[in-house]
Parts: structure tokens; C-alpha cells; sequence
């Protein structure tokens, strides 16, 4: 069974401003490949159709990538980057 995935209020706010959701940055961490990131982190990639417009600019894809930590029985994610090309 999947560990349950929590978000620190500073990764809610980055996704917020970011424009990625929760359903995004679950699938991403479910499907993508982890990285060993700093500090006992990890870091993982999955490429969205997008199809629109971000900051008055048309993109094609959002790419979402989480920055986590395994703690417990569970995964806490950190921040959020996404990017849109």
C-alpha cells in the first residue's frame, strides 16, 4: 500500500502560484522515478499536457516536480517546482 502524501504550507503556497495541483504532484511522485536530492530528499519529474496559456504565454507542457521526504509511514512534500515549455 502507498504511503500517504502530506504537504508542507510552503509547498501548498508554491502550488498555488505555481499552478500545479495536488492530483498532479500525487500522480508525479506515484509514477515518476525518485532522485536522491540534498539533505535526505528526494526529487521526482512527470511531464503534463497543458494546451494553454501561463502568464499571458501559450505552453504546451507543464512539467511538476515535487521535492519530498520519506518520514514514518508517510511522504512529506516540501516544495513544488513546475515548468512550462
Amino acid at each position: 500500500m502507498p504511503k500517504p502524501i502530506r504537504f508542507s504550507r510552503h509547498a501548498l503556497e508554491n502550488m498555488q502560484k505555481r499552478g500545479t495541483t495536488e492530483a498532479e504532484v500525487n500522480q508525479t511522485i506515484a509514477e515518476a522515478s525518485w532522485v536522491p536530492a540534498k539533505t535526505s530528499r528526494f526529487e521526482c519529474v512527470k511531464n503534463f499536457p497543458y494546451n494553454d496559456f501561463w502568464n499571458k504565454k501559450f505552453y504546451e507542457t507543464k512539467q511538476v516536480m515535487p521535492v519530498f521526504r520519506e518520514e514514518g509511514d508517510s511522504i512529506i512534500v516540501i516544495t513544488v517546482y513546475v515548468f512550462y515549455f
